[in-house]
């Protein structure tokens, strides 16, 4: 079929949805920033003007590249993680960056669009089965190798935003006890966290035989049934010994204050509670432009970065909030629908992979800010400030953009 011009065949739709959040973002950072003498939201800006060059040169890469040499991007991706272990800089007890004078880099970010593409790549083989062993260990690897190297950083909110592989993987056949068992996991966690581990255990107990009795004569396996129930309880068993002795203090005091164990308000839940003051004073249509006093005043902790939704909160009120996640939203529902109607399966996969992320950092965040998901520092997409946030997001979005206009050219 005869090449278009990318400039007819991009999805103008995803590109000015993307431009609108990118400007709303640097408002919201110039507001919450445009008083303090660190210059944030200038650096914002040139991050931002640095995001042109780079979306041309991603729009000028052959579409099919990035399929090509996805293994390559993967591996230069894993040693820019593993990297960080001798020669990153520590920055509020995280070894997250390499740093050049004063500008610093984190790969975890880019590390999310290396991951996509390679496991599009690896579900882009005909001849891969994801209800074979093999392959799913296989396919699993590829999600915990940067997992593994990002974990002891520490960083668990960048790790976190890899669980999201999961469903893409469940959607190309990946055995449904995978998605379930991570699920069921992770509501006795927090079961055991709030009730006696024994009656976690005794409610797993009936739930386990209530299932077997109503499973069909021939597909009862009363052995299978105690395993999973020995399983079960040994699992809820450990659960305090892990939130005691694995967790670090500060994650195990987020927990107990989003479990109402624990109130803390001048302390470890002082950022939340003034997170949802300065939301919660905003009203329906805000204070308006710079007029926000929780953030003029500065009382919400790091709102240019992971809080940077509070300012549009108690800003703009409800309905900017609103309309905020209504772009958000557009935003994912069109990269859904992109994927849907991909030629090739690589560039289907990763268009699923984009969604989820984008999806998981976007509800992540937000219901971190509004109090119903532990402080985990994980940013808001196209919003929160730092150059790398900024063009790991970019990178991820216009590759997927690139492979769309160039379906032209695939049968």
């Amino acid at each position: 079929m005869k090449n278009q011009s990318i400039k007819k065949n991009l999805d103008w739709s995803c590109v000015i949805i993307y431009s609108a959040l990118v400007l709303m973002g640097w408002l919201n950072i110039y507001s919450s920033s445009y008083s303090s003498p660190d210059n944030t939201y200038q650096k914002q800006l040139i991050f931002i003007v640095l995001t042109i060059p780079l979306i041309f040169i991603i729009l000028a890469i052959d579409g099919k590249m990035y399929e090509k040499y996805a293994s390559v991007i993967f591996g230069i991706s894993l040693l820019s993680l593993l990297g960080l272990f001798v020669a990153g800089k520590t920055i509020a007890g995280q070894r997250c960056w390499y740093a050049i004078g004063s500008f610093t880099i984190q790969p975890s970010e880019f590390a999310k669009a290396a991951t996509s593409l390679a496991i599009a790549k690896y579900l882009s083989d005909s001849q891969i089965n994801l209800k074979d062993v093999n392959r799913q260990v296989q396919a699993l690897a590829i999600v915990f190798l940067p997992v593994m190297l990002i974990l002891p950083q520490p960083d668990p909110g960048s790790a976190l935003i890899y669980s999201i592989f999961f469903v893409v993987l469940y959607r190309e056949g990946l055995p449904s006890w995978y998605v379930l068992t991570g699920a069921v996991a992770i509501l006795l966690f927090v079961l055991t966290l709030v009730i006696e581990p024994q009656y976690v255990i005794l409610l797993s107990l009936i739930a386990i035989v209530a299932l077997y009795f109503k499973s069909r004569l021939g597909d009862r396996n009363i052995v299978l049934s105690s395993i999973i129930f020995v399983i079960i309880s040994a699992f809820v068993l450990s659960v305090s010994y892990v939130f005691e002795n694995v967790f670090k203090q500060h994650h195990r005091d987020r927990f107990n204050i989003l479990l109402g164990k624990t109130v803390d308000l001048k302390g470890i839940g002082y950022n939340t509670n003034q997170s949802e003051i300065a939301i919660g004073s905003g009203g329906w249509i805000g204070k308006g432009f710079l007029e926000g006093t929780q953030t003029k005043g500065g009382f919400v902790p790091e709102q240019h970065t992971d809080y940077i939704f509070t300012t549009v909160g108690e800003e703009w009120g409800f309905l900017g909030s609103l309309m905020v996640i209504g772009l958000f939203v557009a935003l994912l529902l069109r990269v859904i629908y992109l994927a849907e109607r991909q030629k090739t399966k690589f560039s289907r996969v990763y268009g699923y992979c984009v969604a989820g992320i984008l999806f998981t950092h976007f509800f992540v965040n937000i219901a971190m800010v509004v109090g119903i998901f532990p402080t985990i520092g994980v940013p808001l997409p196209f919003f929160s400030y730092g150059g790398s946030g900024l063009w790991g997001f970019t990178i991820l979005l216009f590759i997927f953009l690139k492979m769309d206009a160039n379906k032209v050219n695939e049968w």
